[in-house]
């Protein structure tokens, strides 16, 4: 089978691609944007060309018919690869729910769902670790890089499929999980879900189609209906792992959770599995002496993830770049004590993608107005006086946390030539 994936490089293909390969499968693609996971694709004989006109992809289906096109969801419908691929007549052309249906029933795996508007990918990362730990098959897609393996992976002989399930694009809705993890839910993607009843009414239906679910009774929201199998957590159910973070702490219990319900591990094997989780990468990833990056922009996520930095500093330093204009105008008051525990904010100004050109554009200013700790922002951009108010903080030993999905992690690993 020949499987072609348009935007290969993303989070969200990337790992399927390292599947499809796993499977035996003649895989290639294409991306615009050079990153960690398409140099990690090439690296293991996977072609990608960073040419989307179309050309590319014409020259792989004379080379061998294709079988599979699969885009990612950024891709707009008039895109010149994706009328290529209807101009050639490929069999499949789809985004990457249907593929991943397919993998699950050809190998017959069982899903186990990891879903949620904060913690996804970490807290997939952390239960694929456990699992290997254990000594189990596992087969999974994790929505980043990470040190202990491929970012996807079928392995033979494994009953579960461990997937970060997206409810970005309403993704989650197509599939129909044995289990499904919720590691929170916190209004986002207003670009998909134009209002929060829009959103707790996708939940309701994702949650419905999975057989069994899993979650914290603290985080129901208003218009969530839950199923009668919902199995409900309460704040002292916790369980004492040796990882840093309140929310760390939270989602190692809905793994322990889930590794019971199955009936996989005891909780002390589980437990023991889970402490030594080396993390994974853009999820409070170090890349040097006191300087650390996160995918995190959200309000939510912001405050746990500077909860977490003062379990291992007093002195924190947060720099921030806001992301995409659209949900700023969404999240903008929800800018209030989510980062007082920063003693200095650089703020950037927000990175822009899939925009509302009607919208205008929010200032720094305007979205740090509520801020109950406005004194210690300071105005910033991607240049070198940044760099250099980074260093001082460093030298100083001040725990330095960049956050954003946008430009700011490649600038970082750019400055340290890494």
């Amino acid at each position: 089978m020949n499987v072609y994936f348009a935007g290969i490089g993303g989070v969200a293909l990337g790992p399927l691609a390292e599947i499809a390969r796993d499977l035996g499968y003649a895989v290639s693609g294409s991306d615009p944007n050079e990153g960690l996971m398409t140099k990690r694709l090439a690296e293991t004989g996977i072609t990608v060309s960073a040419d989307q006109s179309g050309k590319f992809l014409q020259a792989r289906q004379q080379q061998s018919p294709i079988d599979w096109f699969i885009y990612t969801s950024a891709m707009p419908h008039d895109h010149p690869e994706l009328v290529q691929a209807r101009q050639l007549g490929i069999p499949h052309i789809v985004k990457r729910n249907e593929f991943i249906n397919f993998v699950l029933t050809e190998k017959q795996l069982k899903m186990i769902a990891v879903a949620g508007t904060h913690g996804k990918t970490t807290t997939t990362a952390m239960f694929v670790w456990a699992m290997q730990q254990l000594g189990m098959p596992i087969s999974y897609s994790i929505g980043t890089t990470i040190s202990f393996g491929p970012s996807g992976k079928y392995t033979p002989g494994s009953e579960y499929f461990i997937y970060e399930c997206d409810e970005f694009d309403r993704n989650f809705l197509a599939f129909t999980p044995d289990l499904s993890l919720i590691t929170s839910i916190d209004y986002d993607h207003p670009d998909t879900y134009p209002t929060r009843a829009d959103y707790a009414a996708a939940f309701t239906q994702f949650m419905n189609q999975s057989l069994q679910v899993i979650m914290w009774d603290h985080d129901m929201i208003e218009g969530l209906i839950t199923p009668q199998s919902t199995w409900k957590l309460q704040d002292d159910e916790a369980v004492d792992v040796a990882l840093a973070g309140i929310h760390n702490r939270a989602n190692a219990t809905l793994i322990t959770k889930a590794a019971e319900f199955l009936e996989l591990s005891s909780q002390d094997s589980m437990r023991e599995a889970l402490n030594s989780f080396p993390g994974s990468a853009r999820r409070f990833e170090k890349l040097g002496d006191n300087l650390y990056t996160d995918y995190g922009h959200h309000p939510a996520e912001i405050a746990a993830t500077l909860q977490l930095a003062r379990e291992l500093s007093d002195h924190v330093v947060l720099v921030y770049q806001p992301h995409q204009n659209v949900r700023q105008h969404q999240i903008r008051s929800e800018y209030t004590d989510c980062m007082q525990l920063a003693e200095q904010i650089y703020w950037l100004p927000t990175y822009l993608t899939r925009e509302d050109p009607t919208l205008p554009v929010l200032t720094p200013e305007e979205l740090t107005v509520n801020l109950v700790n406005r004194r210690a922002v300071s105005y910033a951009d991607l240049d070198d006086n940044l760099w250099e108010g980074i260093a001082t903080a460093r030298a100083e030993g001040k725990l330095v946390l960049c956050m954003g999905a946008g430009t700011i992690d490649g600038w970082l690993r750019k400055q340290l030539a890494i």
